[in-house]
């Protein structure tokens, strides 16, 4: 089974997609780390927000079989 990880700002950039189809995580925690490593992201993990179809959750949330990931970095604006 598989999810959609969607990608914003820096997290784009370094990967060069807006999103991918990725297999279901045994969890978020688990999935952004493997991702780290993939792609070198410079984002410690602690520093973003992650949500499911949708909705904030915690990293602990659980993960269904076709789920919406997004991970999003802090941003700035001015």
């Amino acid at each position: 089974m598989s999810v959609t990880v969607l990608y914003f700002a820096s997290l784009r950039d370094a990967t060069g997609v807006a999103s991918e189809i990725l297999p279901t995580p045994v969890s978020l925690a688990a999935l952004y780390d493997a991702l780290l490593a993939r792609h070198g992201f410079s984002i410690a993990r602690e520093r973003l927000r992650v949500a499911v179809d949708g909705a904030f959750v915690d990293w602990n949330d659980p993960v269904a079989d076709g789920a919406e990931i997004a991970f999003i970095p802090p941003v700035s604006g001015g």
